[in-house]
């Protein structure tokens, strides 16, 4: 039998982040929550074995990457919830056994309960790590979280385009958490409504990570313990403790920290029970980049 000869329509490709329908920018929305909820455990525990009176810089970096990583959690929700959305806090696969890996990212990295020392900031500096120049949006198994959070911003772009911004921000604006000052943080809950607040929301999450741009140490806000002085992003609060000094204006990834030294003893932490150290050491700087 013959078949009808006529115009044939190729499917419409998948854009390369993973993200070509709503239920797509949903799931990958859901995986942010996942991913931020499974930084918290990690850096509670190397919390915990800190004394804040023995080593309070130290003490201070954890407790302000461990509450924004919750402000990064809020701002996912709210972006779920945005875009039609239920954020799920209740999932089992949200409290897997540790060691475990980041949800949906590479599996080489992994992500154990530890005291503060050497091996946790290995640790962190690897899960903090900013993507390289020119890196590419990866929806899954990314290398870097900026690359996964890009991919959701390409996708969310890129429906808006198709959908239209209405079909898109479908969400019921009472889901969201409030707009305003996040306590203990100079991080800002940002309320999402529509594409110029939902982009907002994803640069708040990741220059809190890894800085302003490519290749920039601070992340746009202000010291919430010594006002005085700007913050600097994630990784490289982890590179002062790591290096015992502080960045300062002029320094850069590749230079590294040249400021004021920085009080960390490594020795005197709780005893805390713990699993073993990741299998992959982090490297020491992003100069390799």
């Amino acid at each position: 039998m013959n078949r009808p000869v006529g115009r044939q329509h190729a499917p419409v490709p998948v854009p390369s982040t993973g993200i070509a329908t709503l239920d797509d920018l949903r799931q990958h929305l859901q995986w942010a929550i996942e991913l931020e909820h499974a930084t918290l455990p990690p850096y509670l525990c190397a919390l915990y074995s800190l004394d804040p009176e023995r080593n309070p810089e130290a003490a201070e970096a954890v407790a302000g990457v461990f509450i924004e990583e919750m402000l990064h959690l809020v701002l996912a929700a709210n972006l779920l919830n945005a875009v039609g959305g239920s954020p799920r806090l209740d999932a089992p696969e949200l409290l897997p056994p540790n060691p475990r890996r980041l949800p949906h990212g590479d599996p080489s990295l992994e992500l154990s309960l530890l005291p503060f020392g050497d091996a946790a900031l290995d640790m962190f500096l690897r899960l903090e790590r900013p993507a390289p120049p020119g890196a590419p949006a990866e929806g899954d198994r990314y290398e870097t979280i900026g690359q996964f959070y890009e991919a959701i911003e390409a996708g969310l772009s890129g429906l808006c385009d198709r959908l239209g911004e209405a079909e898109v921000f479908s969400g019921d604006p009472s889901r969201q958490v409030h707009a305003g000052h996040f306590q203990h943080t100079a991080g800002q809950m940002i309320a999402v409504t529509d594409p110029a607040s939902a982009l907002a929301a994803l640069e708040e999450i990741v220059e809190e990570g890894e800085g302003t741009s490519r290749g920039a140490v601070w992340d746009g806000d202000p010291d919430v313990h010594h006002p005085d002085r700007d913050e600097v992003a994630h990784y490289y609060r982890f590179q002062e403790l790591k290096t015992g000094r502080r960045y300062r204006r002029g320094d850069t990834p590749r230079s590294g920290p040249t400021g004021e030294l920085v009080g960390v003893d490594f020795a005197r932490r709780r005893a805390v029970a713990h699993q073993r150290a990741p299998s992959r050491p982090a490297p020491s700087t992003s100069s390799d980049w």
